[in-house]
C-alpha cells in the first residue's frame, strides 16, 4: 500500500527530476511568439473571441471557421511530422504556440481528429489510410469523435463489449458507446472494438474507423447538468465497416489505444488555458464588492488565488521540463499522467473561484445563458450567467481521459512497481 505521503513525494520527484531546463528564449522564439500573437489578433473573428472570453456556448462552425483559418496558414497541425501536413516547430515552439492559442482566446482545437486519432494512423495506419483520411483530417472536411467508454465499460475500459465480426471483406459491429463528444457533429469515429472474445480481456481489441454515416449508426445526446448536449450515445446496429478500415493488426488495439490515450492526456491538463482562466478570476474579483470594497482585496480570497497560482506554476514547470526533454530526444511516460490530474483539479479549482466571485449570482443555474442570442435579463453582471454552466461542466475533467484515480494508479505501477 503507498501512503499519500510516499506518493507526493514520487511526484515531486517526478516534477523536479533531472531534467536540465533552459527557460530563456532565444531570439528566434521570441519573434515566433510574436508571429503567432499577430497572427491570432488579425484573423480570429470578433464574435467567436467573444463567445470564448464570456464563456458562451460554442457551435460546430465557430470550430470549424477557425480551424480552416489555421490549416490555411499551414498551422492546424503542429504536432505531426511535416511530411503529413505538419508544420517541423521544435518542442518549443509547439509549447509558445498553445500557449498563444490560449491567451489570444481562440477555440480549442477539436482534439478527435488531429491530436488523437490522426497521430495513431500516423504511427500504425497503412500508407493508403494516410493517404485517405489525413488530408481531410486537417482541412476540417471530416470532423471525429471517440468511441471508447461504453455503458459498462468505463474506467475498466478492457471491458468493453462492442463485438466486430470478420464477415468476407468487411466487419459487422453491433454494440454501443457513450459519452461520445462532438459525436452528433462527427463523420467519423475511431472504435475500440472487441475482435475476439477468447483472448485475455486487452488482447481480444481491434482499433476500427467507422463512417457514422454508415447504415446502422445512431446517435441519442445526452444533456449534461449545464444544460449543454455535447456527449452522447452511439449505438451500432449491424453496421457494416469495410475491412480495410482496421487501423494496425487485428486484436491489437490495446497498444493503440495506449498510445492515444497518452496523447490525450497530454493535452487534456491545459495549463496555458489555466493561466487566462486564472487571469480572469483576478480581473472579476476586481470589480466585485465584499462589505464595500473589491473581493480581491480580501485577504482570505487572496490567499485561494496564491494557493491556485502555485500550484499552476509548478504544473507548468512540469510541463515545460517535458517539453525540454522532448527538444533533447528523451522519452517521458508517467509524466503525462501527472499531467492530467494535476491539471484537471487545477482546472476544477479555478472554477470554484469563479463561482466564489460572483456569489449569489451563480446560484441559479440557467443553462441557456451560455446560448448565443439569449436575451432575458440577465442575473446579476452580464458575465455571471455563464459562470454556473462552466463550473458544473468542468466536473467531469477529472474523468475523462482515464479517470484520475487511474492516472495515480498508472504512476504507481510505473514508478514504484506496484
Amino acid at each position: 500500500m503507498v501512503t499519500a505521503t510516499a506518493f507526493n513525494s514520487t511526484l515531486n520527484q517526478l516534477a523536479g527530476a533531472s531534467l536540465t531546463m533552459d527557460l530563456t528564449l532565444s531570439d528566434k522564439e521570441r519573434a515566433f511568439q510574436a508571429q503567432v500573437r499577430a497572427f491570432i489578433a488579425e484573423r480570429l473573428p470578433a464574435h467567436i473571441k467573444r463567445k470564448v472570453e464570456d464563456s458562451l456556448q460554442l457551435v460546430k462552425e465557430d470550430y470549424v471557421s477557425w480551424q480552416k483559418i489555421l490549416y490555411e496558414r499551414g498551422w492546424m497541425a503542429p504536432n505531426w511530422p511535416k511530411q503529413y501536413g505538419g508544420t517541423g516547430w521544435t518542442p518549443i515552439e509547439r509549447y509558445l504556440f498553445e500557449e498563444e492559442l490560449a491567451l489570444g482566446s481562440t477555440p480549442r482545437i477539436i482534439p478527435f481528429g488531429v491530436a488523437m486519432v490522426g497521430p495513431v494512423i500516423i504511427e500504425f495506419g497503412s500508407e493508403a489510410q494516410k493517404q485517405r483520411f489525413l488530408p481531410r483530417i486537417l482541412s476540417s472536411e471530416d470532423l471525429w469523435c471517440q468511441g471508447y467508454s461504453e455503458p459498462g465499460a468505463g474506467s475498466d475500459l478492457a471491458s468493453l463489449t462492442t463485438r466486430a465480426r470478420r464477415d468476407g471483406e468487411h466487419y459487422i459491429v453491433n454494440g454501443a458507446k457513450t459519452w461520445t463528444t462532438m459525436a452528433h457533429y462527427a463523420d467519423w469515429i475511431f472504435c475500440l472494438v472487441r475482435t475476439d472474445s477468447a483472448a485475455k480481456k486487452q488482447e481480444g481489441i481491434s482499433f476500427l474507423l467507422i463512417d457514422m454515416h454508415s447504415p446502422g449508426v445512431s446517435v441519442r445526446p445526452i444533456r449534461t447538468f449545464d444544460g449543454a448536449e455535447e456527449i452522447n450515445e452511439v449505438y451500432f446496429d449491424d453496421v457494416s465497416v469495410p475491412a480495410e478500415n482496421l487501423v494496425g493488426e487485428e486484436n491489437k488495439g490495446w497498444t493503440y489505444a495506449k498510445f492515444l490515450l497518452g496523447h490525450e492526456r497530454t493535452g487534456i491538463a491545459g495549463v496555458a488555458r489555466s493561466k487566462k482562466q486564472l487571469a480572469r478570476v483576478k480581473e472579476l474579483a476586481a470589480r466585485e464588492l465584499c462589505d464595500g470594497k473589491p473581493l480581491l482585496e480580501e485577504q482570505r480570497f487572496r490567499e485561494k488565488i496564491a494557493a491556485v497560482e502555485i500550484e499552476l506554476m509548478a504544473l507548468e514547470y512540469t510541463n515545460l521540463r517535458i517539453v525540454c526533454a522532448e527538444q533533447a530526444g528523451e522519452t517521458m511516460a508517467a509524466e503525462s499522467s501527472i499531467l492530467k490530474f494535476r491539471g484537471t483539479e487545477l482546472q476544477q479549482a479555478i472554477t470554484e473561484l469563479l463561482l466564489e466571485v460572483i456569489g449569489y449570482y451563480a446560484h441559479p443555474n440557467v443553462p441557456q445563458a451560455i446560448a448565443q442570442g439569449w436575451n432575458e435579463e440577465p442575473i446579476g453582471p452580464a458575465y455571471a450567467a455563464s459562470i454556473a454552466p462552466l463550473y458544473f461542466n468542468w466536473r467531469k475533467t477529472s474523468i475523462y481521459g482515464g479517470t484520475n484515480e487511474i492516472q495515480k494508479n498508472i504512476i504507481a505501477k510505473m514508478v514504484l512497481g506496484l
